[in-house]
C-alpha cells in the first residue's frame, strides 16, 4: 500500500473514531437527561409518503411474515424483534419501519392493532437506550419519518397509554437525531436526518423559533449537498430521487400548515428535477452509476408528476460531472468524474469514463448496477471498474476499496483528475472526449475515451486509448487490457462474425456492435440492479495488450 493511501486511511480512521465517540457520548447524555424530555401531547399532521404501496406485503406482515430486503422472516406469532434476523439489510429495513406504508392498503382496526403491537415491542426492546443498528443515523432518521408519516395507521384506535408511550419515544428519537447531527458523516444520511428533524418540528406542537431553527439547518445542509446543477454530492443518480421523495411531502406539509418555508427548499427542489430527468433512459429508468440500483416505476412517476420545470434534459451536469448525448430516440450517459471527497468515496464506484446507452424503449449497454439488498461482497464487486462499461487495465480497478474495519470501504488511489472536451462537428454530430489518470500511478498510463453520436441517432463511434503522461515513456512490460460493454439482461446477443455482434431487444429493435480488426468476445455476466435481484446477463469484451496495442475503435449501428 502506498504511503499516500496509508495516510488517507489513518486520517479517515481518526475522524471515524471521533464520530463514534461523539455518537456514544450523545447516547449517554440523552439517557441521563431523558427525565427532562418534553413530550408533546399529540401530533398535528401526518406528512404524505410518496413511496409505492404493496398490498401483498401488507397481507404478509399481518400474517406474521416480513418480506423485507429480499428475505422473508416467519415470526410464528413472536415479535420480529425477539427472533434472529436473516441479514443486516433486513434488520435495517425492519428497524426503519418504512414498511408501515404498506399497511395503508389494509387499514382495518385489526391491522392497525397488529402493527401497534409491533411498535410497542420495538419501544420496549430498543427504545430506551440508543445503541446498536436500530439507532444508526440512517435507520433512526427513516424511522422518525415513517412514524410521522404513518402515525394515522399506528395510532388509529390506540389507547391513551400507548399514545403517550409512542409520543415519548418519538420525542426521544428526535432529540437523539439533534444530538448526533453534527457528527454524522457527509452524505445523504445527514441530509435525511435534517429532513426528519424539520418534518418533526412542524408535525408536533412546538415553538415557532424551533421550527425556524430546524428550517435554517435544513437550508444549510441543502446548500452543502445539492450541487448547482441539481445533482447530489454522492454522484448517485438514485440519491436525487430518494431525496425528492422526502423533500416533496415536507414542502407540502409546510404549505398546508401555513408555515414559512425554508428559503432553499423550493429552489433546491426545482433544481433537482432537471438532474433527475438527465439520468432517465429511453425506457424511463435511471442510469446505474455510483450505487444506483433498481428504480420502481411507481416511485419515479409519483415524483415526476410534481415536476413544474418540464423541459429537455441538459447536455451535461458540470458539477456532478456527467455528460448526456441524445438524438432521435438514442441516449448515451457518460461518467466523467470521481468522488468529491474521501467521505463520499465510501459508496462511490470506480467507473470513470463508463457509459450507458439506450434506444427506443430499451437499455442496451449498462453498468452492472448496485444490488438493492446485496451482501458486502456483492457490493464490493459492483464498485470495481470491471463492473462498468469501460476499460480495465491488468484486471485492476482504477480505485481500490479499502478493507479497513475502522475507516470503512473508502476508495484508495484512483482517479484524481479528469479532462473533458465536448464539441459538435460540421455535420451536427455530438462528440465527447475525456481522459482520466486512474491508472497513472500504478501502471504509468492514462485512459482516454472518445464517443460520438451522429445527428440521426443511429450510429455511435467509440475510441479508447491508453498512453503515458506527456514527457514519459511507455513501459516495455506487457499489460493486459479489456474494454467491457455490459448488456442489459433483456437484450439478446447474436454473433455475426468475430468482429461484430447483433443486440436485439424484445420488440425487435436491433443494434450492431462492431470492432473492426478486433475480436469481440461474448462472456457471461451478472446484472445486479434488477427489481427482483441479481440476474444472469452477458457482456461484450475486447481484449488487447499494451504496449503492442494501445488504442481500439468500436462502433454501434442501428439495424434495419
Amino acid at each position: 500500500m502506498r504511503l499516500a493511501d496509508r495516510r488517507k486511511l489513518f486520517s479517515y480512521g481518526l475522524r471515524e473514531i471521533w464520530r463514534r465517540f461523539c455518537r456514544r457520548s450523545a447516547g449517554l447524555r440523552l439517557a441521563v437527561t431523558s427525565f427532562s424530555l418534553h413530550v408533546p401531547d399529540r401530533l398535528i399532521v401526518a406528512p404524505t409518503d410518496l413511496r409505492s404501496l404493496d398490498p401483498f406485503v401488507a397481507e404478509e406482515i399481518l400474517e406474521g411474515r416480513f418480506p423485507l430486503a429480499g428475505r422473508i422472516l416467519e415470526t410464528y406469532g413472536e415479535s420480529p424483534f425477539s427472533v434472529e434476523l436473516p441479514s443486516r439489510a433486513f434488520a435495517e429495513r425492519l428497524h426503519s419501519f418504512a414498511w408501515l406504508r404498506h399497511i395503508r392498503t389494509n387499514k382495518t382496526e385489526a391491522s392497525c392493532a397488529h402493527v401497534r403491537q409491533v411498535v410497542a415491542d420495538w419501544i420496549a426492546l430498543h427504545g430506551r437506550r440508543p445503541k446498536g443498528l436500530a439507532w444508526e443515523a440512517n435507520v433512526a432518521a427513516e424511522r422518525v419519518i415513517a412514524w410521522l408519516s404513518h402515525s394515522t395507521v399506528v395510532l388509529q384506535g390506540a389507547e391513551a397509554g400507548f399514545y403517550r408511550r409512542f409520543m415519548k419515544s418519538l420525542a426521544y428519537q428526535v432529540r437523539y437525531l439533534r444530538k448526533i447531527a453534527g457528527c454524522t458523516p457527509e452524505g445523504d444520511t445527514r441530509l435525511r436526518l435534517r429532513i426528519a428533524l424539520a418534518m418533526a418540528s412542524i408535525s408536533m406542537p412546538t415553538r415557532a423559533a424551533y421550527i425556524r431553527r430546524e428550517g435554517n439547518r435544513l437550508d444549510r445542509e441543502l446548500e452543502r449537498q445539492i450541487l448547482a446543477d441539481g445533482g447530489h454530492i454522492s454522484r448517485n443518480p438514485r440519491a436525487v430521487l430518494d431525496l425528492l421523495i422526502d423533500l416533496l411531502p415536507l414542502r407540502q406539509t409546510y404549505i398546508n400548515l401555513g408555515h414559512d418555508l425554508p428559503q432553499k427548499l423550493i429552489p433546491t427542489i426545482d433544481r433537482m428535477y432537471p438532474a433527475l430527468r438527465f439520468f432517465r433512459h429511453q425506457d424511463g429508468d435511471l442510469a446505474l452509476f455510483n450505487g444506483a440500483s433498481a428504480t420502481p416505476a411507481s416511485e419515479l412517476m409519483s415524483v415526476l408528476r410534481y415536476d413544474e420545470t418540464a423541459g429537455k434534459p441538459f447536455k451535461a451536469l458540470p458539477h456532478m460531472n456527467y455528460h448526456r448525448l441524445s438524438a432521435e430516440g438514442t441516449t448515451l450517459i457518460v461518467d466523467t468524474g470521481h468522488a468529491l471527497s474521501t467521505e463520499l468515496s465510501r459508496a462511490a464506484h470506480a467507473g470513470c469514463l463508463s457509459f450507458e446507452m439506450s434506444s427506443g424503449r430499451h437499455r442496451f449497454i449498462v453498468n452492472s448496477g448496485a444490488p438493492k439488498h446485496g451482501s458486502r461482497t456483492y457490493r464490493q464487486i459492483t464498485r470495481s471498474t470491471a463492473a462498468h462499461s469501460t476499460v480495465t487495465l491488468n484486471e485492476t480497478s482504477s480505485g481500490r476499496v479499502a478493507r479497513s474495519r475502522l475507516a470503512g470501504p473508502i476508495l484508495l488511489g484512483g482517479v484524481s483528475e479528469v479532462e473533458v472536451e465536448r464539441w459538435d462537428d460540421p455535420h451536427g454530430n455530438d462528440w465527447l472526449r475525456a481522459t482520466h489518470n486512474g491508472y497513472g500511478r500504478e501502471f504509468g498510463y492514462l485512459h482516454e475515451r472518445e464517443i460520438g453520436l451522429n445527428a440521426k441517432g443511429n450510429k455511435i463511434k467509440g475510441h479508447d486509448r491508453l498512453f503515458p503522461p506527456e514527457g514519459e515513456a511507455a513501459e516495455d512490460d506487457p499489460l493486459g487490457a479489456a474494454a467491457r460493454f455490459h448488456i442489459h439482461p433483456a437484450i439478446t446477443l447474436l454473433r455475426r462474425d468475430e468482429e461484430s455482434v447483433v443486440m436485439r431487444a424484445p420488440d425487435g429493435e436491433t443494434w450492431i456492435f462492431a470492432a473492426p480488426g478486433l475480436q469481440v468476445l461474448i462472456d457471461e455476466d451478472i446484472f445486479f440492479a434488477d427489481v427482483s435481484g441479481a440476474r444472469p446477463s452477458q457482456q461484450l469484451v475486447i481484449e488487447f495488450s499494451l504496449p503492442h496495442t494501445s488504442d481500439i475503435r468500436w462502433m454501434l449501428r442501428r439495424g434495419e
